[in-house]
């Protein structure tokens, strides 16, 4: 099911500050001609928490509309509180997404048995899901021992691996053998990731050099490494500048430099600083992106 690139798409905004539908369906029209797997829209990268339900909703529906069928729509739709994730996820499934990715609560920190129980109620309603497991902005890991219990459920597929750790990899796949797809979680260890079982990435990199990810996670899959680490190597600066501020402010600032969009955000996220501008316009121009 979860298998190749996708991207962690952003949520473009007219400088109103209302959504910007028509970048939205060019954005989508630049990755489904880079070849990408799939989208996943209003997840962290997307600004979903300051998106009301009704543009969730509607970012949703646009996107599968967008995609006209051209790349899996893996919906952002979860909460730190189940009924809200429930009902966002009800919300995916009426747009017509193919899945939906569920992060852990975050803030309020439930036990192991509390995130068996949230993440089995919302694959209760039928859309394959895709655990997020990112205890950096969640402050809570999703156990291995959990991971292992919810992949007995025939809706829960994969797990989006974002806590930093290579050893998750091998930890899940020594606990469940293929039966759950892995996906890295994070651009600069997608290689590893994918040397120790993972299958591909949900990535950031993607918005801004979406043909580059297609080709480096497809040489991977093929076992052509040192064809990969070629393209890793050359877009690690990236990967690293795209996380100088807090994701998603360097990668809007990044397309916006590009001319892909425009450059607004919601707060309380705001511009870069100059600094950190200065060195992400380089990097850029480095790579011949500008």
């Amino acid at each position: 099911m979860f298998k190749g690139t996708y991207t962690a798409l952003v949520t473009p905004f007219n400088r109103d500050g209302s959504v910007d539908y028509g970048c939205l369906r060019a954005l989508i029209d630049r990755q489904a001609a880079a070849g990408i797997t799939g989208v996943c829209p209003v997840g962290t990268t997307g600004e979903s928490p300051t998106l009301t339900y009704e543009e969730h909703g509607e970012v949703i529906r646009k996107s599968v509309e967008f995609s006209a069928g051209r790349m899996q729509i893996v919906a952002g739709s979860g909460a730190n509180c189940t009924r809200e994730a429930v009902d966002l996820t009800r919300r995916a499934i009426d747009a017509g997404a193919d899945a939906t990715l569920q992060i852990a609560p975050y803030y309020n920190k439930p036990s192991p048995e509390g995130l068996y129980r949230h993440f089995s109620e919302v694959a209760e309603l039928g859309l394959p899901v895709l655990l997020y497991n990112a205890p950096g902005r969640t402050s809570r890991d999703i156990p291995v021992a959990v991971v292992q219990r919810l992949a007995e459920h025939p809706m829960i597929r994969g797990i989006k691996e974002a806590a930093g750790d290579v050893a998750r990899v091998n930890q899940i796949r020594a606990a469940l053998g293929d039966r759950i797809d892995i996906l890295s979680g994070d651009d600069p260890l997608t290689l590893p990731m994918m040397a120790a079982g993972a299958l591909g990435v949900v990535s950031v990199a993607s918005n801004v050099v979406p043909a580059d990810l297609v080709q480096m996670v497809n040489l991977a899959l093929t076992n052509d490494y040192e064809a990969a680490r070629k393209i890793h190597e050359r877009l690690m600066p990236l990967f690293v500048d795209l996380f100088i501020e807090v994701n998603p402010v360097p990668v809007k600032a990044a397309m916006a430099m590009m001319g892909t969009l425009t450059e607004v955000y919601r707060l309380p996220l705001c511009e870069m600083t100059a600094e950190h501008r200065d060195k992400l316009r380089a990097t850029l121009a480095a790579l011949n992106l500008i």
